[in-house]
């Protein structure tokens, strides 16, 4: 997974797998998702990151 965060826009950029996208689904005007042939996610877009998704902070916690 890789996370970009785009300051000049307050973008956020997930990335969850390195298939191609072909569809792109817009689930409110400041989310978006990517998906492959299959259906499955691909990506997600984020804008106005900092107040949609508190962008400020980010912590990783891998559960075992």
């Amino acid at each position: 997974m890789k996370i970009r965060y785009f300051p000049d826009t307050d973008t956020a950029f997930i990335e969850f797998s390195s298939a191609p996208a072909v569809e792109t689904r817009e689930i409110n005007e400041d989310f978006y998702i990517d998906l492959d042939p299959n259906g499955n996610l691909v990506s997600m877009t984020i804008e106005q990151a900092k107040s949609k998704a508190n962008i400020n902070e980010v912590s990783f916690l891998q559960m075992e």
